[in-house]
């Protein structure tokens, strides 16, 4: 089998599959999606009659991780971080793919036969990806689910359960009036799985509470002006609005803003929870309760079933990871008092903190 009768399946020229395979020059996805079916129709692998003589492996595991519009990059580095550090465990480096190559660069990859499997990331509802790993049978693992996923390994967080999670905390919180801010409108028109299934848990919880509760969901951009028109554009539609949850990392600090600047009191009148990292929720004031995304951890069970199916190892289809909410605790801003001015400290809470102003002298227990 050679270069010349996959450009003859393909009905190319051999210098046409060499580009695609190479990803040396840009070949049209109409093209790349023949030259991909002809590889995977012949079994196409470049030096196979070397490399059949040659038992070991390549060592070598690919990530997907193409950098898309609306991509968080810090969240996708934990994600790396999380695949290289489980790969190493195994004697196993990592060839991260950041271009946005679909079909054509799973078909260049498979066959080079540089990798021996796979991680496959930002999945979509309708992947055009998926289909091409079924017919090129690379060991792969999905972290994220797409719509036909039989047959298929996919790892994630039950995104669905932690929409459910946030409509539920906010509700329990005595909100009513409900609302989520989304990932960026990029990401919900390519219908990436994870976006789709919060926003899909958000609002059923919300539906499933009853009339006294209204719930809806919109897209959110992650630059500053953009969000706090956004929040603006909300609050005028929905004055009694009580609550919201934000599934976009980078804006949460200009909601936060946009709230203040709105006159919202958020932890008293007004209530937030965040799906995201951990820092994302810490490092702003009031800190949020937030649902975490545990990128790392994802990426390390994807890398462990991708070694175990290297190794023969049945794993399970599905693995999804449940949510968990964390809460904490809303710190109120410092009291300050002028020069002279008492205060009951019996009656202060005890995380209450209390600061005098320049050239005020303390006072005696219960002053």
């Amino acid at each position: 089998m050679t270069i010349a009768d996959v450009a003859s399946r393909a009905g190319v020229a051999a210098s046409t599959v060499s580009y695609v395979l190479s990803g040396k020059r840009s070949i049209s996805p109409e093209t790349a999606q023949r030259v991909m079916d002809a590889v995977a129709e012949l079994g196409y692998h470049p030096h196979a009659g070397a490399r059949s003589l040659a038992s070991r492996k390549a060592g070598v595991i690919a990530m997907m991780l193409p950098l898309r519009h609306g991509m968080h990059l810090p969240v996708l580095m934990q994600f790396a971080s999380g695949a290289v550090t489980e790969a190493r465990r195994h004697d196993q480096d990592v060839l991260l793919m950041t271009a946005d190559e679909g079909p054509a660069g799973l078909a260049r990859v498979a066959a080079s036969s540089i990798v021996d499997g796979l991680i496959l990331m930002d999945v979509e509802v309708r992947d055009p990806r998926v289909e091409a790993l079924r017919r090129l049978g690379l060991p792969s693992v999905l972290i994220g689910f797409p719509a036909e996923a039989e047959g298929l390994t996919c790892v994630d967080l039950d995104f669905s359960a932690a929409g459910r999670e946030c409509a539920e905390y906010l509700i329990g919180s005595g909100c009513r009036e409900v609302a989520l801010l989304g990932a960026s409108e990029a990401v919900y028109e390519r219908r990436t799985g994870f976006a789709e299934r919060v926003r899909s848990g958000f609002l059923k919880r919300g539906l499933e509470r009853g009339p006294d509760v209204r719930a809806e969901a919109r897209p959110c951009p992650d630059d500053p002006v953009s969000v706090q028109r956004t929040v603006k554009e909300l609050l005028a539609a929905r004055p009694a609005l009580d609550g919201l949850a934000v599934h976009n990392e980078p804006a949460v600090p200009h909601v936060l803003h946009a709230l203040a600047d709105a006159g919202r009191s958020v932890g008293e009148d007004f209530h937030v929870v965040v799906i995201g990292p951990d820092e994302v929720a810490e490092r702003v004031h009031p800190q949020l309760p937030s649902v975490l995304v545990p990128a790392e951890r994802l990426a390390e069970i994807a890398v462990g079933h991708l070694m175990r199916k290297l190794g023969g190892v049945e794993v399970p289809d599905s693995t999804l990871v449940e949510p968990q909410l964390t809460i904490r605790l809303f710190e109120r801003d410092p009291v300050l008092l002028e020069p002279g001015e008492r205060v009951d400290l019996l009656a202060v809470d005890a995380d209450l903190e209390v600061q005098m102003r320049s050239g005020g002298v303390p006072g005696r227990a219960g002053q």
